[in-house]
């Protein structure tokens, strides 16, 4: 189980979430999905760009920041916001690695319903972190 949540009162000219989940991966599930809904609604993107992506990061909190700053990089590099992001996240001694699929579309004003221009994550106030058996993240993202 995940879940995200966006914070009013965090930064003033950006926007700022909470992430957590019931395991590493799903944390990131739930700040991909922050992020998804910041750009655009993801049920108004339809499904005609793919890309496949993978990192790999000694420190948890490096891998969240890559994998969310890359999505940004595909959404001004491509053109494009996000319907999904399919992705999973394995620890294998002291290396994170994340491999996910992230679909989309082209931006279109006509069919979705789009929300910001993130223009980067930032490390204002960033933290991942676990408490107890629950993992959760800070994102201030610049629009």
């Amino acid at each position: 189980m995940h879940s995200y949540q966006f914070l009013d009162d965090i930064a003033v000219a950006d926007l700022a979430f909470k992430a957590e989940g019931d395991s590493v991966e799903e944390l990131f599930r739930a700040a991909t999905e922050a992020l998804l809904e910041t750009l655009a609604d993801p049920s108004t993107v339809a499904v005609t760009w793919e890309r496949r992506i993978e990192h790999v990061c000694g420190a948890l909190d490096e891998l969240l920041f890559e994998w969310l700053s890359d999505l940004v990089y595909w959404k001004d590099a491509a053109g494009v916001v996000f319907h999904e992001a399919d992705l999973s996240v394995v620890q294998k001694g002291t290396t994170w690695t994340l491999a996910a699929v992230v679909r989309g579309a082209p931006v279109d004003q006509t069919t979705q319903i789009l929300h910001n221009d993130v223009k980067g994550v930032t490390k204002h106030l960033y933290e991942v972190k676990q408490q107890g058996m629950r993992w959760y993240a800070q994102v201030v993202v610049d629009v």
